[in-house]
């Protein structure tokens, strides 16, 4: 009797990497940075209606600490770029930013002296969300973006964001 036969689908064969990244995918914390608009549609994305616990990802945080998921939703101004980056900072590895809608990935229509284009300038950015604001169908999609680029950096493979 060969091993095949003897555990007859019993037993599943993965890799620790790939369990830890099921995990993750499945277990994201977020914390919004919301500042405009957007933050209203991450509202209806977490409400009962599009209901982002779906996705593994329904317990908001408050705290950077307690997330691996930031989500920037709305416009940063310079007077707001040090406390962005001390939030990001203050995240536990591993870590993953949506810029969602217009403002957070591009400025928006804010081209002025006091509007950061782009909150890339300030963190690295691993999905980029557009739409002004961006429905909550979006913002989901970011999420799911993310739990794709979680599971592919587990097989080794570099996803650009």
């Amino acid at each position: 009797m060969s091993m095949k036969d003897l555990f007859a689908g019993a037993v599943i064969t993965t890799r620790v990497k790939e369990v830890v990244a099921w995990g993750r995918k499945n277990s994201l914390w977020p914390m919004p940075y919301a500042t405009a608009c957007c933050g209203i549609e991450f509202m209806g994305t977490v409400s009962s209606y599009f209901d982002i616990s779906r996705f593994g990802a329904e317990l908001v945080r408050f705290s950077p600490r307690q997330a691996d998921l930031l989500i920037v939703l709305g416009t940063i101004n310079y007077k707001q770029a040090p406390i962005l980056k001390r939030i990001y900072e203050q995240m536990c590895e591993p870590k993953w930013v949506i810029s969602a809608g217009a403002c957070a990935s591009s400025g928006g229509f804010y081209d002025n002296y006091s509007v950061i284009q782009g909150i890339d300038e300030l963190i690295p950015v691993d999905v980029y969300v557009p739409g002004c604001p961006p429905r909550p169908e979006a913002i989901l999609n970011g999420v799911m973006k993310i739990q794709e680029k979680i599971v592919a950096e587990a097989r080794g493979k570099v996803v650009a964001a």
